[in-house]
């Protein structure tokens, strides 16, 4: 008996949603969620001044790791902040809507 073709296309849209989801979750681990390797980072979140180098390798680095900062009370008020926007931006890193 064959498949309809809505049934086929259903059971290939779970196949790539499950592929996005391990692909995210791979970067996340990759990124080693480690929210001290920010550090660069503090001085111009909380002064507002011009990241470094350094600070958006590290924003790159742990960006996958964002969202899991966003849910952490302690975190969120450093990720979301309109100076970390600002600092995300001028390193061409985009912080996700969680």
């Amino acid at each position: 008996m064959r498949k309809s073709a809505s049934a086929n296309i259903g059971a290939w849209c779970m196949v790539a949603l499950v592929v996005v989801v391990v692909a995210e979750l791979k970067d996340a681990a990759a990124a080693n969620c480690t929210p001290t390797e920010l550090s660069p980072c503090l001085a111009a979140i909380k002064g507002g001044g011009a990241p470094s180098q350094q600070c958006c390798g590290k924003l790159k680095e742990q960006q996958p790791c964002f969202c899991n900062y966003m849910k952490n009370p302690s975190l969120k008020p450093y990720v979301d902040s309109p100076n970390a926007k600002k600092i995300a931006a001028a390193c061409g890193v985009t912080i996700p809507n969680c």
